[in-house]
């Protein structure tokens, strides 16, 4: 039962992903969501080098490289000197890129708050605020809890994949 739940969670979790990525899609543009989550981690972070942006978002250098590339034709971001070192680059956002940035969540906002007013039930609401709660309280397990659960799967074993020991296998 719980493995089943578990399941059904995960899909209905990527499929509302999706969904909001297509209701908040840029008019005129496709942006990927690499270059979407490279510009908000650039407007969250600040100027940032192209090694230190492939790092934050586990991608390679050259991948990085044409992801930033696709992003300054759009007008998104823009190449600076850095101050302290003249022969480096970083890579920082523009007026346009931070208007996106800001115009993508409320497009998501406003898309969720219309379907929950004009197709769920005030039931249905209150039961998605409780599945909130509680995902979210998922979400931010630590510790041995966390331990407990990563020992269970190493146990039960995940068939194609394994799971390596981590830091917080030696907090035990």
């Amino acid at each position: 039962m719980v493995t089943v739940v578990a399941t059904e969670l995960m899909k209905a979790m990527t499929r509302l992903r999706a969904r909001l990525r297509i209701e908040s899609a840029p008019i005129g543009r496709s942006w990927t969501w690499s270059q979407l989550t490279t510009l908000t981690r650039i407007i969250e972070h600040g100027a940032s080098s192209i090694t230190d942006l492939a790092q934050a978002e586990h991608m390679r250098r050259q991948s990085m490289t044409e992801t930033i590339a696709a992003m300054e034709e759009g007008g998104l971001v823009r190449s600076e000197r850095d101050p302290g070192d003249g022969r480096k680059r970083l890579i920082v956002a523009t007026a346009d890129g931070e208007r996106l940035a800001r115009q993508i969540p409320e497009a998501r906002l406003a898309w969720l708050t219309a379907v929950f007013d004009e197709v769920l039930d005030v039931d249905e609401v209150d039961t998605i605020l409780r599945a909130v709660r509680i995902i979210s309280r998922i979400a931010d397990i630590e510790g041995a809890t966390c331990v407990r659960a990563l020992d269970a799967v190493r146990r039960r074993g995940v068939p194609g994949r394994e799971i390596a020991n981590t830091d917080v296998d030696n907090k035990k």
